[in-house]
């Protein structure tokens, strides 16, 4: 993401070489394409925020991150790997800005881009913890996965959690919702589950059952597994 002025950060001393984080930008550029379903070299080049976009992609070129063909950019493994991460570093960053410090969405975008060059792997995972392993941030973009999601070992008490984690009698925010079917999700907000109401947890056994707006709903553990809330 495009960086404030005269603001550099990253891994020396604190601070990022300026030269570094142009390319983790145009990395981070061409990952956000791929999800797109492009990797035109001229579009690419058009959307790049960088005058000298074209001398930094040689230079990525020579480091083994990319490799380009006639009209077309493409990531190497290693390339790819590096933008994963950056890509991962954002959006937790700006999941973290939305729902624990309630920011509006374009200045949870724009910090993000700050923290996407600071955050040490370490942090980043346990920022990841804290969120409770979020799959997607804010704009409904998937956040990649990390080793700290695979174990799901969370040491500390996740700030967002589904919502069979919460005991009866207490009330949580919908996050986020990640059913495994879009029909389910239809289903769901044509009874007020959205993502931003209000939910109470009345009995988890022998069936799982929330209220909401003085209504009380029964649903399937497996579909109260999928909704996503921080405890209020």
């Amino acid at each position: 993401m495009k960086r404030p002025e005269g603001r550099q950060y990253g891994w020396h001393g604190g601070k990022m070489k300026e030269r570094d984080q142009r390319i983790d930008e145009l990395l981070e550029l061409l990952w956000m394409m791929g999800e797109e379903g492009l990797n035109d070299l001229k579009e690419f080049l058009k959307r790049a925020e960088d005058k000298e976009a074209e001398a930094l992609m040689a230079e990525m070129i020579e480091e083994g991150l990319i490799t380009t063909d006639k009209d077309k950019i493409r990531f190497k493994n290693k390339g790819e790997k590096k933008a994963e991460q950056i890509i991962r570093r954002h959006r937790l960053a700006e999941r973290l800005f939305s729902d624990l410090f309630a920011f509006e969405a374009k200045q949870a975008h724009a910090d993000a881009c700050t923290f996407e060059h600071i955050l040490s792997p370490e942090v980043t995972d346990s920022v990841c913890a804290f969120l409770g392993h979020p799959p997607i941030c804010p704009d409904g973009k998937p956040i990649p996965r990390g080793e700290c999601c695979k174990k799901f070992q969370v040491e500390i008490k996740p700030l967002v959690q589904p919502l069979t984690n919460l005991r009866p009698g207490k009330e949580g925010r919908i996050v986020f919702i990640t059913p495994k079917h879009h029909a389910r999700l239809d289903k769901l907000s044509s009874l007020g589950i959205v993502p931003g109401s209000i939910v109470r947890v009345h009995q988890k056994k022998p069936s799982f059952v929330l209220e909401i707006d003085e209504t009380e709903l029964a649903l399937d553990e497996d579909i109260a597994k999928e909704i996503y809330v921080k405890e209020v």
